[in-house]
């Protein structure tokens, strides 16, 4: 199977505190979006990329790509009102069998972990990497009191890259408009329609720039990836 990836990188992250786009924020010296895309270009398994850019911003994306050389880039799209519009846009954009989606926000993705996202939906149809929770969750009424407590051994916290075949994405992207159903993530989509989605072990490095914190938490594991390579 030939695999595209689309990279979401429309969104404000409002929660950085920061005027700018966190995925243009330094991290090692270069910014956040570049060190997702590298790992990207360096997965043999990925042959093209779209980026999803904010509107407006086509033009910022396109001169990083150009500084980073990353010929694997083939679009740069426009986002839209919502998460799921713009993983949409960049759905419409690509033509291979196979897509893989991912947050720009996630910097620390690596080539062996979005292989074997591929490789899993190839083999069940669609696969999320994740990792199990290490805190024991609540589930709190409207109160504020807690109302359940789920077993834990069967909790994960889902990340990206989620690896789907392109047209059954598309499909669960288009009934979920028709129904007007919202979801948090791509996986979520393909689970309202009753498809099951296989989970991949990742590793809690794989962050989500989100808050300040986790900049610096960041910028500690490149340098210690570094000294292990």
């Amino acid at each position: 199977m030939d695999w595209g990836a689309v990279i979401v990188a429309a969104g404000r992250g409002t929660r950085m505190g920061s005027a700018d786009n966190k995925i243009y924020l330094s991290l090692d010296g270069r910014p956040v979006l570049a060190h997702a895309l590298a790992a990207f270009e360096s997965c043999p398994a990925v042959t093209s990329v779209v980026i999803v850019a904010a509107p407006g911003e086509e033009q910022r994306i396109a001169d990083i790509v150009a500084a980073e050389r990353l010929s694997k880039v083939t679009e740069i799209v426009a986002g839209g009102t919502e998460r799921q519009d713009s993983v949409y846009n960049g759905l419409s954009a690509l033509r291979t069998e196979g897509v893989l989606v991912h947050d720009a926000a996630r910097p620390l993705v690596t080539p062996e972990q979005i292989e074997a996202c591929c490789r899993s939906a190839e083999v069940h149809g669609a696969s999320a990497l994740a990792v199990p929770v290490k805190d024991t969750i609540k589930v709190v009424d409207g109160d504020g009191f807690i109302a359940a407590t789920p077993e834990r051994k069967s909790l994960w916290g889902v990340q990206t890259p989620q690896a789907f075949r392109r047209d059954e994405l598309m499909d669960a992207h288009r009934q979920a408009l028709a129904d007007r159903a919202s979801a948090t993530d791509d996986a979520m989509l393909l689970e309202r329609l009753g498809k099951k989605v296989a989970i991949v072990s990742g590793d809690y490095s794989n962050l989500k720039i989100t808050t300040p914190e986790d900049l610096p938490v960041a910028e500690l594991l490149l340098s210690r990836r570094r000294k292990e390579n």
